[in-house]
């Protein structure tokens, strides 16, 4: 049972039509003589427990989906489904369905042919016409066998079409549902429900525009409200007519665009809350009612954008400060139902759709709506934001660039923003969150058009890092002043998550300017405040904003970090932590992580990071023996202590022995010890020299070297005009470093024609003897 291609997960359509899981397994077919018969079985991969035993019918419909997928019905209301690993097995099983009912493997539907007791529609010939019975109530259950055995066949389907559509047998149906309405005749009625859902699955256009004409549809939905299965039948009917009000905020004055408005609205509602939810098999056959809906309401959208006056009308209204709350907001709901009617056009048709919006100015408007007091206006008008910035960001990023110089701060679209999403008064944020995106959108580069005359990336950002990143930091910069956050409930704690988790995405793409924030503002250090708080989510959100920055690998970033010892409160949170095994304790792990793999950058400035944090906490972190990280981190610092000292010894050693020598150090004090030991010295020095005869050897001396190196005995002589007598120390410093330059090669002329001047280096008391 160890075949992967077998392995699959069986599913079972429960009483509100979901899909519940029955268990992982392997499926195989083999014979079961208690059911006489060819089975499919499928055991349990953990315990080998039977899963599933049955029995293939040959008259069961089965249909193979996306390759991995067989779905069919045991009874009327119970659907299995077996969803295959491997596309293998799941051809492999449905060969064997078919061979069982000799169908051919290549169809990706069976479908048994129902035999009905008239011989009349006993046609297996797909080619035959469909011959519907009279309609009338006693032939009410005929007609609804005959409907359902054609839904098998895409041909058949066509043929029963036709003949509905012939001499209006629709609406000569809904007549004889009229009738047995008005007779109470519960049987018939629900004869009717299934006669008119199997019409809705043969799927066909022709037969939904019959059906949802305005003299019609309401009798269709009332035969969709004696569903067989309900104890008692629904009141769709009141609803449509009475609960559910049109409102029109400005007159409709097109008869056309307002019988479409009503027909698309009953028709979602048919196909939302009247039909029962369709099974896996049905929902792809319902296609052409999802398309009908699509068209209808592209062509809403196309009448309202050529009736100029109706939308300037809703403009003019929308922009009216005295205007009623309650109008203000039915016409900001209209004009959301408007954007997601939208959302059905093509391309071209969506740039024509924005364009008419911002022309009669949408931007403005929701200035003002979003600031709104009602909570439903709020939220329209943060949805119509979505879709405008979603389709076109540029739009909205140009007005506010042309906003930069004529408005106030307070009333920029992007502060407003920013504003409404710290302010949101929703316990869970959920406007917060949007706008947040919103603004992610807006602030994305990578959607951000660039010129030769023009750079929308550059003055967008310089924009939003002068005007707005004050706003946005301003709730973080408050609750953060001392050691630990001000305000640290829940609501609080949320809304500093999103501006941090907006601030992280800055990080990661923008580069100068929000690094200039950070860096000038102490930005990260009052983020890292937030780890004492109580809500593990909000200190991981300051961990994750910690991770961004150091990711970059940016050396101005590395030196703030070190310079403000910024790992001071991640440790202690490590610490606090004590090891628990949980989400905050990865992350903190993880971060040490990835400064474990900085380590063997080569770059100096991500070394002195690493360096840094085994210096400043090696011996807390030495501690923690459950992962590997830290003794790693420790193991690849002794190993670069190690290098450094084998290169100064190595530097050493390619030091000159004469200059590795005491006596060459330049340190004062040593020079004057070393011309003790030189007068101290054991050769036949007289104790007390002649002062004169010491004078005129230093002459001769001199002049000697004059003629040898004229430019150098002018040094010298450069010297002594300085005042420092021959003998002196200062004399001294300057014969010692001929010999260096000499010993070096500096000068391989100087090699060359003085080889014999050796004895000028280490001054002898034979010469001046």
């Amino acid at each position: 049972m160890t075949d992967t291609r077998r392995r699959v997960k069986l599913y079972a359509l429960n009483a509100d039509r979901q899909w519940d899981d029955r268990g992982t397994g392997h499926v195989f077919s083999s014979y079961v003589d208690r059911l006489k018969g060819i089975s499919l079985l499928v055991r349990a991969e953990l315990d080998g427990s039977l899963l599933l035993e049955s029995k293939i019918q040959p008259d069961t419909a089965y249909q193979k989906q996306q390759d991995t997928l067989i779905v069919w019905s045991e009874g009327e209301n119970f659907d299995l489904a077996l969803s295959f690993q491997e596309k293998a097995g799941c051809d492999e099983i449905w060969e064997k369905i078919c061979q069982v009912q000799g169908k051919d493997p290549s169809v990706d539907i069976t479908q048994d042919t129902v035999e009905s007791e008239d011989e009349r529609f006993d046609d297996t010939s797909d080619s035959a016409p469909v011959e519907l019975p009279p309609c009338e109530m006693a032939r009410l259950e005929e007609i609804s066998e005959v409907i359902r055995s054609c839904l098998g066949s895409p041909m058949r389907k066509d043929k029963v079409a036709t003949a509905l559509e012939h001499e209006g047998y629709i609406k000569k149906l809904l007549a004889v549902f009229r009738t047995c309405e008005d007779l109470e005749s519960v049987e018939h009625l629900h004869h009717l429900y299934t006669i008119f859902k199997n019409i809705f699955l043969v799927n066909k256009n022709a037969l939904f525009e019959v059906m949802f004409s305005e003299d019609t549809i309401f009798d269709v939905v009332g035969c969709l409200e004696y569903d067989p299965t309900l104890p008692t039948p629904k009141r769709h009917r009141e609803y449509l007519k009475g609960i559910a009000k049109f409102k029109e905020v400005v007159p409709i004055n097109n008869p056309e665009l307002l019988a479409k408005i009503h027909q698309t609205y009953r028709v979602q509602y048919i196909q939302d809350v009247v039909l029962p939810t369709p099974s896996v098999i049905e929902e792809n056959i319902l296609s052409t009612l999802s398309s009908f809906i699509f068209f209808n309401k592209v062509e809403i959208v196309t009448l309202i954008q050529e009736d100029d006056k109706f939308l300037t009308a809703v403009f003019v209204q929308l922009m009216d400060e005295n205007l009623d709350p309650t109008k203000k907001r039915d016409l900001v709901l209209f004009i959301k139902e408007f954007c997601n009617f939208s959302q059905n056009l093509q391309p071209q048709g969506k740039e024509t759709f924005y364009k008419t919006l911002s022309a009669l100015g949408i931007l403005p408007a929701l200035e003002h709506t979003l600031a709104s007091t009602d909570p439903v206006t709020k939220a329209a008008s943060i949805d119509i934001l979505t879709h405008i910035v979603e389709y076109s960001p540029s739009v909205v990023r140009g007005y506010t660039l042309q906003q930069a110089n004529s408005a106030d701060e307070e009333q920029l679209l992007i502060n407003v923003i920013i504003e409404q999403m710290i302010c949101d008064s929703d316990p869970e944020l959920g406007g917060a969150v949007q706008l947040m995106g919103v603004l992610r959108i807006l602030l994305d580069p990578e959607n951000m058009l660039a010129s030769i005359s023009k750079s929308e990336k550059t003055d967008f950002l310089n924009y939003f890092y002068k005007h707005s990143i004050q706003v946005l930091i301003d709730p973080l910069l408050v609750n953060t002043e001392g050691d630990a956050p001000i305000r640290d409930d829940y609501c609080t704690a949320q809304l500093l998550a999103v501006v941090l988790e907006l601030l992280s995405f800055c990080v990661e793409h923008h580069t100068y300017h929000v690094k200039n924030c950070i860096l000038n503002k102490n930005l990260l250090g009052r983020v890292l405040v937030l780890t004492r708080s109580k809500h593990t989510f909000l200190v991981l959100s300051a961990l994750r904003f910690m991770r961004k920055i150091i990711a970059l690998k940016d050396e101005f970033y590395n030196r703030y970090i070190i310079k403000n010892n910024l790992f001071r409160p991640v440790v202690d949170t490590f610490i606090r932590n004590s090891s628990r095994y949980n989400l905050l304790d990865s992350a903190i792990i993880e971060l040490f992580e990835f400064i474990k793999l900085l380590s063997y950058d080569l770059q100096e400035d991500i070394k002195s990071l690493w360096l840094h944090v085994v210096e400043q906490y090696g011996k807390v972190l030495d501690e923690v023996d459950y992962v590997q990280t830290f003794k790693a981190l420790r193991v690849r610092y002794e190993q670069h202590q190690d290098k450094l000292r084998d290169r100064d010894r190595s530097s050493l050693d390619g030091v000159p022995s004469i200059l590795r020598n005491p006596r060459f150090r330049r340190d004062p004090r040593q020079l004057e010890e070393e011309e003790d030991m030189w007068f101290n010295d054991e050769e036949d020095f007289e104790d007390t020299p002649d002062p004169k005869k010491l004078d005129s050897e230093l002459d001769s001396l001199g002049k000697l070297m004059e003629r040898k190196t004229p430019g150098r005995m002018n040094n010298n002589a450069a010297g002594d005009a300085s005042g420092s007598p021959p003998g002196s120390p200062g004399s001294d410093k300057l014969m010692f470093k001929k010999g260096l330059v000499d010993y070096e090669g500096d000068s391989d002329e100087e090699e060359e024609e003085e080889p014999e001047d050796d004895d000028l280096v280490a001054p002898k008391r034979a010469k001046l003897s």
